[in-house]
């Protein structure tokens, strides 16, 4: 893809990003006053390019050697897969084409749930997925949040800060892999 193409594409992608957040504010707003005077809900945007981290897979790491690598990883680590959504085959079944997209989720239940008691928020976040995508050149990545700007925008106590850079670095050694299929 070109400097050009690129810088397109992220105009495009954020044009698309503030006119959903105006819908959505607006809707936020028709909703609040037909239901109730009150005020709208506070909504904050974040620039999306910077809320993923994306690695492709290394020459000769196979999708399968990938998925592999992952769920090994995430053993090691006492992380739980707990679901595994293959979109692609699942349009396959319905007769649609489709590259390939595959997301893993991975979760620590009683870390999670500390989080959560702390602030409902972290829940939107759980479990944590990588996606497993097939771009159209045919090449594969893997894909999740960028854990680190979760992390630093909201401060924690102590031990929530020392579990969540902890859960990001095991989802960062997951990723990573799965990407170089060794684990």
């Amino acid at each position: 893809m070109t400097s050009a193409t690129m810088t397109s594409a992220t105009m495009t992608s954020a044009a698309l990003s503030r006119l959903a957040a105006c819908l959505l504010l607006g809707t936020l707003s028709a909703v609040a006053i037909a239901a109730d005077p009150a005020p709208a809900p506070e909504v904050n945007m974040y620039e999306i390019g910077q809320t993923v981290l994306k690695i492709g897979l290394a020459e000769g790491v196979t999708p399968e050697d990938a998925i592999d690598a992952m769920n090994s990883k995430a053993v090691e680590l006492n992380m739980k897969l707990v679901g595994h959504q293959n979109v692609s085959a699942e349009l396959e079944a319905r007769g649609l084409e489709s590259p390939r997209l595959e997301i893993f989720q991975f979760c620590r239940p009683e870390d999670a749930i500390k989080m959560v008691r702390f602030n409902t928020i972290y829940a939107a976040y759980m479990p944590c997925s990588i996606a497993l995508v097939q771009d159209n050149d045919g090449r594969y990545w893997l894909e999740m949040l960028n854990l680190d700007m979760i992390i630093n925008a909201y401060e924690l106590p102590a031990e929530l800060q020392a579990i969540a850079i902890s859960i990001n670095g095991e989802m960062l050694s997951i990723i990573t892999a799965g990407a170089t299929g060794v684990f």
